[in-house]
C-alpha cells in the first residue's frame, strides 16, 4: 500500500466523522469477526501491525502459535449508514497473516485467492452471481426470535400482505450506500420469506459483499423489530432458503462459456465445467451446504436441487443454464444455501470447474425432463445420483475426492472436518420431538 493511498484514506475517514473502525475478517465456518479500532489506530492498522490472538477463533490456530496479523484491504473501506455520522463507523474487510508475513493458510480469503490465482494462471478470471434468500421471522417481547413469520405472503406478493416489504425497502437503501448495485428484490416462495439480488462481479469481491450482506440484512431486521435469519430450513412443510451460485469464466475479456456456433451456445469450456461440477458436485456438497439443516432443505417437493444432473430447460436439476447468452451466458450451481462459508463454497466450485477444463471431464448429456417425476429406475438408467443426504454423508465424499480437499489446504480441511463431525455427533445423539411423538406411546 503506497503512502498516498494511506494517508487518502486516513483523510477520508476523518472527513466523514469516523471514530470507530471495524477490522473484519471471516473464520472457516463462514462467521464473520472483528476487532473494533479508533481511527488513531487507523495508520498502524494499514502498516499491517495490528495483531490479535488467532488461538480466540474457532479452527484458526493453537495457542501456541496464536499470534496473527490482519492486513486490511483499502478497497474495501466502507461506512455503515446506520450508524450516527458524528462518531461514525466503518469498517475494513482483512486478510489474515502469520507473524513472519506468509498468509495464514487457515484464512477463508486466502483460500479462495489460492484458486482464483490458479484460474488466473490458465488465463480466467470469475465471475460471481449470487441470489440470496433469507427469512424475516417475528420476535418476542424480550426481543427473542420466534418462528411466528411476520406475514402470510407468497411468491412476489405486495403489501399489505408482505409486512416484511418496508425492512426489505431499507435493507435495499442500505447496500447500496455501500456500495452495492441491487437488481431485484421481492418476497420469496414461503411466507416471510425474501430474495435480494445484486449485481454479479469478481468472486472474491463477491464473497466480501455476500458477508456484507448479511450483516446489513441482520442489522436491518433488528432496526425494525424482526429478526433475520439465514439458517435454510427454519420451517418444515414450507420453502427453505437457497442461495444459488451463477458463475463464468472470462478470458481475454470475453465469456469463455459462450460459443455462438454450436447448437446450445455453450462452449466447449463450459461443457468441460459443467462435467468438473457433475463429478465433485457430492464432495462440493459439504462446503455449500455446511450444515446438518442444509439437508432438510435438499429434499424432493420443495424446488430445492436434489439431483446431480444439468439442463438448459427446467429447474429441476442441480445445474441450470439460464437462456441469456453472449456475456451473460452463465452456469447457475442451485444447491448452496446462505449459511456456507461463501469463500470456500467459490472456491471449492471454482475448483471443480477447473478440473473439469484441465481434465477435459465431458459433461453428460443434459436431462430436460422434471427429474422429480422420475422413478428411481428411471434415473438410475439415466446415471443420474443424488446429493448427500446428510452432513455426514457428505464429509464422507469430502474425504474421498483429494481434488476439493486441494483447494481448501490441510488446515481447513482438517479443522472443519473436525468440527462438522462433532457437529454430526452432537445431533446424532439428541433425542428429537418428533421421536418422541412417534414412539412414546406406540411402544
Amino acid at each position: 500500500m503506497g503512502t498516498s493511498e494511506k494517508t487518502q484514506l486516513i483523510e477520508k475517514a476523518r472527513n466523514l466523522g469516523v471514530k470507530f473502525i471495524r477490522l473484519q475478517f471471516t473464520d472457516i465456518f463462514g462467521v464473520m469477526k472483528n476487532v473494533a479500532i479508533t481511527v488513531e489506530q487507523l495508520d498502524k492498522a494499514l502498516d499491517n501491525e495490528l495483531m490479535f490472538d488467532g488461538s480466540s477463533i474457532d479452527g484458526f490456530a493453537r495457542i501456541e502459535e496464536s499470534d496473527m496479523y490482519l492486513r486490511p484491504d483499502i478497497k474495501s473501506f466502507e461506512v455503515f449508514p446506520w450508524r450516527p455520522r458524528e462518531g461514525g463507523v466503518a469498517r475494513l474487510i482483512c486478510d489474515v497473516y502469520n507473524p513472519d508475513g506468509s498468509p495464514f493458510e487457515g484464512d477463508p480469503r486466502y483460500v479462495l485467492k489460492k484458486v482464483l490465482t490458479e484460474a488466473a494462471e490458465m488465463g480466467y478470471t470469475m465471475q460471481v452471481g449470487p441470489e440470496m434468500e433469507f427469512f424475516l421471522f417475528n420476535v418476542d417481547k424480550d426481543g427473542r426470535p420466534t418462528l411466528e413469520t411476520h406475514d402470510s405472503a407468497g411468491y412476489f406478493d405486495l403489501a399489505p400482505v408482505d409486512l416484511g416489504e418496508n425492512a426489505r425497502r431499507a435493507m435495499v437503501l442500505t447496500l447500496e450506500e455501500m456500495g452495492f448495485e441491487i437488481e431485484a428484490s421481492h418476497h420469496e416462495v414461503a411466507p416471510g420469506q425474501h430474495e435480494i439480488d445484486f449485481k454479479y462481479s469478481e468472486a472474491l469481491d463477491v464473497a466480501d459483499k455476500i458477508m456484507t450482506f448479511k450483516m446489513v440484512v441482520r442489522t436491518t431486521a433488528q432496526r425494525h423489530g424482526l429478526h433475520a435469519t439465514f439458517m435454510p430450513k427454519p420451517i418444515f412443510g414450507i420453502n427453505g432458503s437457497g442461495m444459488h451460485m451463477n458463475q463464468s469464466l472470462f478470458k481475454d475479456g470475453k465469456n469463455a462459456f459462450y460459443d455462438p456456433s454450436t447448437p446450445d451456445q455453450l462452449s466447449e469450456t463450459a461443457k468441460y465445467y459443467i462435467g468438473g461440477l457433475v463429478k465433485h458436485a457430492r464432495a462440493i456438497a459439504a462446503l455449500t451446504n455446511p450444515t446438518i439443516n442444509s439437508y432438510k432443505r435438499l429434499v424432493p417437493g420443495y424446488e430445492a436441487p436434489v439431483y446431480v444432473a444439468w439442463s438448459g430447460r427446467n429447474r429441476s436439476p442441480l445445474i441450470r443454464i439460464p437462456a441469456k447468452r453472449g456475456s451473460s451466458t452463465r452456469i447457475e450451481l442451485r444447491n448452496p444455501d446462505p449459511a456456507c462459508n461463501p469463500y470456500l463454497a467459490i472456491a471449492a466450485a471454482l475448483k471443480a470447474g477447473l478440473d473439469g477444463i484441465k481434465n477435459k471431464i465431458q459433461a453428460p448429456p443434459p436431462t430436460n425432463q422434471n427429474i422429480y417425476h422420475m422413478t428411481a429406475a428411471e434415473r438410475k438408467e439415466l446415471n443420474i445420483d443424488s446429493l448427500p443426504g446428510s452432513l455426514a454423508e457428505a464429509l464422507q465424499e469430502l474425504a474421498k475426492d483429494d481434488v476439493i480437499k486441494s483447494a481448501l489446504g490441510d488446515h481447513v480441511y482438517e479443522k472443519f472436518v473436525e468440527a462438522k463431525t462433532l457437529e454430526w455427533d452432537n445431533y446424532r445423539v439428541q433425542i428429537h420431538t418428533w421421536e418422541v411423538d412417534e414412539y412414546l406411546t406406540k411402544f
